[in-house]
């Protein structure tokens, strides 16, 4: 285990501002501070995160955020032992507010700097909660993010398969728009779908006619975007039921496409463990299904509390103290990084270029 270590954690790669001070000792980890302000307001307007204005909101929250977290801590600088900041992926206005706060704090304190891959992050949570032995599966599916990764160490992941062009959260914010629903999307089409009839539409389950564990839920939209329209054309408008109705069926068809690809990468990984993290791994009904799929693959089940399955620099602190303890450390020369694969070496998910690849 080693000494005692207390690390001070910022994230700032979306739309969440946070700051956490987080103790890991012989008992294990412990969550001394965690403090996340949202965006929500300021991207309401818009129908989704605009991303300057989420580098604005960060630059003017995250000093505050770490001053609270130290507080609510009951701690001073000088009583931490290392800082670990997101340095990436992410939006890199954000992802440059809260590194350019920690490398501050880092130079004018002489602590350690320690960066963190975001995905590392959420990848890592299921020890931080819950002490989880290496390895295990874990299903990352937020706004930004659907991979499936065999995790066997803090800095060896291994990528099973992913969504190959939106993301579910992203997916599920976009039907919110197009159907009339406020933001963020998720929590209102899973509100809408209990009072509709998801087998009224015929909605396709894509890439389960292939072999492997990829995913893609940009047609499974425009499939929902066609019947909408064909609803319209028909009645001339959208009732309440035709609404609940459409949410139903594409909740069912993202429900299906998880499960079923979660079934393939649980007998590809061969581990004892699935653990899911993400703003989507808190719809009930997609949780519903990946349970069911772990209780006859007789696999365990794990999902962080909610608080820590989305965006929050708790998982950044944590996932900091497992690097430090392995020996890596990084110094102000650290840079942002807007794509950041976890696993260097399988082929990208997404488009690589001059920046290198998305996922």
């Amino acid at each position: 285990m080693g000494e005692t270590l207390t690390f001070l954690g910022i994230e700032s790669s979306c739309d969440d501002t946070a700051a956490a001070v987080v103790r890991h000792g012989p008992d294990g980890p412990a969550i001394l501070a965690s403090v996340v302000v949202g965006q929500t307001a300021v991207h309401a307007p818009y129908g989704g995160v605009v991303p300057e204005l989420a580098a604005r909101a960060h630059a003017e929250k995250i000093d505050i955020c770490v001053a609270r977290a130290l507080a609510d801590a009951g701690l001073a600088l000088a009583d931490l032992d290392a800082i670990a900041v997101t340095a990436g992926p992410g939006l890199i206005g954000g992802v440059l507010s809260g590194l350019m706060c920690a490398k501050g704090l880092s130079a004018a304190t002489g602590l350690p700097l320690v960066g963190v891959n975001h995905l590392a992050g959420h990848a890592l949570t299921p020890r931080l909660t819950d002490a989880l032995p290496y390895p295990y599966l874990m299903l990352l599916v937020s706004g930004g993010h659907c991979q499936f990764l065999r995790v066997d160490g803090p800095d060896s992941f291994t990528r099973l398969g992913g969504s190959i062009d939106d993301a579910p959260g992203e997916a599920f914010d976009k039907v919110a728009k197009v159907l009339g629903l406020p933001q963020p999307g998720g929590p209102m089409v899973e509100a809408e779908a209990l009072r509709g009839d998801p087998k009224r539409f015929a909605l396709p389950r894509p890439l389960l006619d292939r072999a492997g564990c990829d995913m893609s839920f940009s047609g499974l939209k425009t499939a929902l975007l066609r019947a909408r329209d064909a609803v319209i054309a028909e009645k001339g408008g959208l009732t309440r039921a035709d609404r609940a109705d459409l949410c139903a069926g594409f909740q069912a068809a993202v429900a299906d496409v998880l499960a079923e690809k979660t079934r393939r990468a649980l007998r590809e990984a061969q581990v004892s463990a699935l653990a899911v993290a993400g703003g989507v791994a808190a719809n009930s009904a997609i949780r519903a299904m990946l349970e069911t799929v772990c209780d006859h693959a007789a696999v365990r089940f794990l999902a962080p509390p909610l608080a820590l399955c989305t965006d929050n620099a708790a998982m950044i602190a944590y996932a900091g103290i497992e690097r430090f303890r392995v020996g890596e450390r990084d110094d102000l020369t650290l840079s942002a990084r807007p794509r950041w694969p976890l696993d260097k070496s399988s082929p990208a998910l997404l488009g690589s270029g001059k920046k290198g690849a998305k996922a």
